[in-house]
This record gives structure tokens, sequence and C-alpha cells, in this order.
């Protein structure tokens, strides 16, 4: 398989983060956390570009070409996340034709595992793509309106969902563009895929393949940069 290019999507600005900027600029380290994410996607060798999709009104992300010696590109990205990606789609280069695989990654999750990305890649490519995940392992509770637990839920059969995610380009863009027509914000592409009757194969991956979402993951986030490659 040919390498592939990777969608980001950063259009949001993460205000459980808390902060004077979205979090995908807040520093990490004295780095800012795009740069880790794209540092790190780009130094994979099965990754051949990046483009990242960005806010209208985004003056932060620094104006560069490449990253680790890999072409990047920007797009304008929208108001909910599946905007964004189908944007970073549609920003591809016109020498990634539609059957070929791309993969999408949170800004947030600067901390994946390179081996993880090459087992997604080599798992996936065998099906009509799939997802980083892993089962989950804690007891699942249902809660009621004021917080209180009002019954245990089965855990078995259930995955927390990480990125990358991973579907070819053409299948991918039509899954997204059903869901917005019909009304459905789909909350990761996944999710698009399977409203289009495609079946994702789950891989598992390092549960250190962190989102960071608040203040005090980003602690947790440099502790872990340290940590993983």
């Amino acid at each position: 398989m040919d390498a592939l290019w990777c969608v980001i999507p950063a259009a949001g600005r993460g205000v459980r983060a808390g902060g004077d900027r979205p979090k995908q600029y807040q520093p990490i380290g004295g780095k800012p956390m795009i740069r880790h994410t794209l540092e790190r996607l780009a130094a994979h060798p099965r990754i051949a570009g990046i483009v990242v999709a960005l806010a209208a009104a985004d003056t932060a992300f620094e104006g560069v070409e490449a990253v680790g010696g890999k072409p990047l590109r920007t797009a304008t990205g929208g108001g909910e996340r599946s905007d964004s990606v189908l944007a970073g789609l549609l920003a591809l280069p016109a020498s990634v034709p539609d059957d070929a695989f791309v993969l999408v990654h949170d800004a947030a999750r600067p901390c994946v595992r390179a081996a993880d990305i090459t087992r997604l890649i080599e798992d996936a490519s065998q099906r009509d793509g799939g997802l980083l995940g892993a089962p989950l392992r804690d007891t699942l509770k249902r809660a009621d309106a004021d917080c209180h637990s009002v019954a245990t839920e089965p855990r078995e059969g259930r995955w927390r969902a990480f990125t990358p995610q991973m579907f070819r380009r053409g299948e991918l863009t039509r899954a997204l563009r059903l869901a917005a027509g019909a009304g459905i914000v789909v909350s990761d592409e996944a999710m698009a895929m399977e409203r289009a009757g495609i079946a994702p194969l789950l891989v598992e991956g390092s549960e250190d393949n962190i989102k960071v979402t608040t203040p005090a993951d980003f602690a947790l986030a440099e502790f872990l940069l340290e940590r993983t490659r």
C-alpha cells in the first residue's frame, strides 16, 4: 500500500480545556499541542502528507508548508468536526484517488504511538477501514439527571473510540455528506460509516493515546510525550 495522507480537524475551540486560546495552541512542554501532533504523525513512514482544517478566523496556526519533510496543506473547517473533516478530504491532492485510504486524527491526541498507527494501517486496509480503540474495562454506570447511579450497564462488546480512523477517501466523503444531508451530527468518522452500512474494524491501541480535554490533561500529556513514540 502507498503512504497515506492524514486529515486533522482543528477548527474547534476546546472550551473545557480553559485558557485564552483554542486548546490545540496551548503549550505542552513549551510547544503548541498541535505541533506535537503534527510532528508525531509526520515522523511515521507510512504517512505521506497532512491536511489541517482550521477555523476561518484562525490566526495562530504557523504558516508552514511542510513538517518533518512531509507536505502540509490547510483548509477552512466548519462548525462541527464532520464539517472540518469533509473540508480536509476535499483539500487533499488530486493525486489521492477516491479508493485510497485516508487517516483522520484528532489534533488533541499528541501521544499516539507509531506502532498503533502501523497496526491500524495493516489491519484496517484488509477490510473496509477501521479505527483505533480499546475495550471498555471499567464498570459502566447509567446516571439520572442528578448524577445518581440508577443502573449498571453491560460492558461486553463496548469499546472506547480513539483516532486515527482510516477509511477510503470517496466512501468517507459520501458518508459524511449523507449524514449532513439527513441533519445528523456524527461524533466521529466511524459513526458516519456505520450509518452508510459499513462496519469499521476496531483495532486495539494503547490507552495512553489520550484526548487532551481538561486542564489536568495537559500535564499528563507532557508526561506521556516523554515516554511514548
